[in-house]
């Protein structure tokens, strides 16, 4: 190569160069909050993981909708379902650079951020239903959401993803003793582990998308997850007992980035929050259709459902709850009995 084509070597590799790297800062940009600076449309991206056909995906068109209504078009919410723009763990960490608006997250994780939402994980910490709701939409929900933002994390709402109960290969689940000898999939969570342990059985930390595999060739005995899930992720082919435990209730979360938040005007964040809480109560109804939709269908399939008395299972884990006792965990397990 001679000097002149050389040359032109090194300014083509030097200006490739710059156009990555505008193009890279323009996906950034692009990716959390453009426009509004001069009067113009505002545009906030939420990216995901879960389906198009999920509840809380089409909570966030409807969110999307009454934004747009709300703000005249001026605002406009475009949603990326599928993981298209990055995992749950680094569309939090986008979110916390800036570089993304918006996102999904289950609550569970998030103690990584906000140790108190470790309550959460608890089992057996709600009464009911309704007390669940009625404490997330009391002043401590509402506080929780908004404990992650030295994290650069402002929660905006909870959406339901509904109660989680056992399941099983060989003999329904309706007492902590049917537990025992029996290996129980579990998310890879010290909580959810001690849970199980505490009930008698043992804890099989294995990762969702390996849980079918599991089932089939009898690595675990049954798993826990919410109906929905037993159902479309076809579990129910090799577990044919669905037990109604509900030993614990792990809402999903609506999570802002706090620098975009904080880069829109006040008028704008009433806008979003209004949005995002209107969305909450019409997930809350898609979701409760789904789960009569997965239940009606699993029992269609010949799936045996059974309704157990709660009662022994919370006194197996009692003493887990206890240990809480005189921690920010335990101060707000205070406040949730207090709760009607």
């Amino acid at each position: 190569m001679n000097k002149k084509s050389l040359s032109f070597f090194i300014v083509g590799v030097f200006v490739g160069l710059i156009i990555s790297i505008g193009g890279f800062s323009w996906y950034v940009r692009s990716c959390g909050v453009s426009g509004g600076a001069d009067g113009g449309k505002t545009i906030l991206k939420l990216g995901h993981g879960l389906d198009p056909s999920h509840p809380v995906h089409k909570a966030m068109l409807y969110m999307a909708q009454r934004l747009e209504e709300k703000s005249g078009g001026t605002v406009e919410l475009q949603i990326s379902p599928g993981g298209v723009l990055g995992s749950e763990t680094e569309s939090i960490e986008l979110l916390q650079r800036g570089a993304l608006a918006m996102t999904k997250v289950s609550a569970s994780p998030m103690e990584g951020f906000i140790p108190e939402m470790a309550v959460f994980s608890l089992p057996y910490i709600f009464r009911s239903e309704g007390h669940f709701w009625n404490v997330l939409t009391s002043p401590l929900g509402k506080n929780l959401l908004l404990m992650g933002e030295e994290a650069g994390l402002r929660g905006l709402c909870y959406y339901d993803s509904g109660s989680r109960n056992f399941y099983s290969i060989h003999k329904p689940i309706q007492s902590p003793d049917d537990l025992k000898g029996m290996k129980i999939r579990v998310m890879k969570s010290p909580t959810a582990m001690d849970m199980i342990e505490a009930m008698g059985g043992s804890p099989t930390p294995i990762p969702w998308g390996e849980l079918y595999t599991a089932l089939q060739q009898k690595m675990v005995d049954g798993a826990e997850n919410n109906p929905p899930s037993f159902y479309t992720n076809r579990h129910f082919e090799v577990c044919k007992y669905f037990s109604f435990d509900e030993h614990t209730r792990i809402p999903d979360i609506l999570l802002m980035s706090a620098k975009v938040w904080n880069s829109l005007s006040p008028q704008i964040q009433q806008w979003v929050q209004e949005a995002a809480d209107e969305s909450s109560v019409f997930q809350r109804k898609l979701w409760k259709e789904k789960t009569d939709e997965a239940i009606a269908a699993v029992k269609e399939e010949g799936v045996e459902i059974f309704y157990p008395d709660k009662e022994p299972f919370m006194k197996k884990v009692a003493p887990m709850l206890e240990k809480y006792d005189g921690t920010p965990v335990g101060d707000i397990l205070t406040q949730i009995r207090e709760i009607e």
